[in-house]
Parts: C-alpha cells; sequence; structure tokens
C-alpha cells in the first residue's frame, strides 16, 4: 500500500512539472493583442512586457484622455546608447503595429528621452506596418532596417 502511494505521488508530481513545462500554451503569440486599444491597459501591458528590455521597464503610462493617444514606458536603463535606440525601434514598431489606436509612444529613460509618432515611424520604414499579421515577419522588417546604424541615428537624434 505504502508504495502504492508513493508511485501515485511520484506520477502526479512528475506530471504537473512536465504540464508546467509547456510553455506553448502560457506563451502565446504577441500577435494576439493586435487590434487592441489604448485603453486596454492590460493589452498594452501584456504587449510591453512580451517585449525587449521588460525587465528594465519601470512603468508604463497610458494617455487615453483625448486624442492623439499615447503611451508612456519608463526604463531604467544601464545598457549601451545603441541598444537603447533598438529598443526603442524594436518597441515602438511592435506598439504600433499591434495597438490600433496609439498615435505616439514616448520612450524614457536616465539617458535619454524620444517621442515616436506612429506617422513618422511608417514613413522611416517607408512601409504601412498595420498589415504585418505575424512577430516574425514583424522582427524581419525591424531587423533590416536596425542594421543600417546611420540611418537609425538619424531618426532617433
Amino acid at each position: 500500500m505504502q508504495k502504492l502511494k508513493m508511485y501515485l505521488f511520484a506520477s502526479v508530481t512528475i506530471l504537473l512539472l512536465l504540464s508546467g513545462c509547456n510553455t506553448k500554451e502560457t506563451n502565446k503569440d504577441i500577435f494576439q493583442y493586435k487590434d487592441s486599444y489604448v485603453g486596454d491597459n492590460s493589452a498594452v501591458g501584456n504587449i510591453v512586457y512580451k517585449l525587449p528590455g521588460a525587465q528594465q521597464l519601470s512603468g508604463i503610462e497610458l494617455k487615453t484622455k483625448e486624442e492623439p493617444y499615447g503611451i508612456i514606458l519608463n526604463y531604467g536603463w544601464e545598457k549601451s546608447e545603441n541598444e537603447y535606440k533598438e529598443l526603442v525601434i524594436y518597441n515602438t514598431t511592435f506598439l504600433f503595429t499591434l495597438v490600433k489606436n496609439v498615435d505616439w509612444i514616448t520612450v524614457k529613460s536616465e539617458r535619454k528621452e524620444y517621442t515616436v509618432t506612429k506617422e513618422d515611424l511608417q514613413n522611416w520604414y517607408g512601409n504601412d506596418f498595420s498589415n504585418i499579421e505575424t512577430a516574425k515577419e514583424l522582427r524581419k522588417l525591424v531587423q533590416q532596417n536596425l542594421s543600417n546604424e546611420n540611418k537609425v541615428s538619424e531618426f532617433l537624434h
């Protein structure tokens, strides 16, 4: 009887551990939030916490009282200036693609503050990225443009 109890306990423990390791369900694709709105603080928060730099994020402010609507992201950023610029472009691109009614995003840290508008960023890409349907496709677009350091510095001067 004691052996049976131990066997059942071990089996249940192993099943719980294995089901906890299944990140496919708990870490769904970020594009599940596509067409969210600035006023949906849960969706915006979930997006931001899936983006690079989430560990350094110290706060999110949603500006929804009057148009144009915006998002302010506050970071405790300690990495290089170039990495910070990449973070700004990467994260604003994802937010503009996924959050339907956001017009501007300000990214702040002790290092620097950048305000990016959706229109300016789409002009920088030369592309309306609202039609992009997958994270892989969007990451590819971002990486192609981040590879040109001069282009990045011109945009975020």
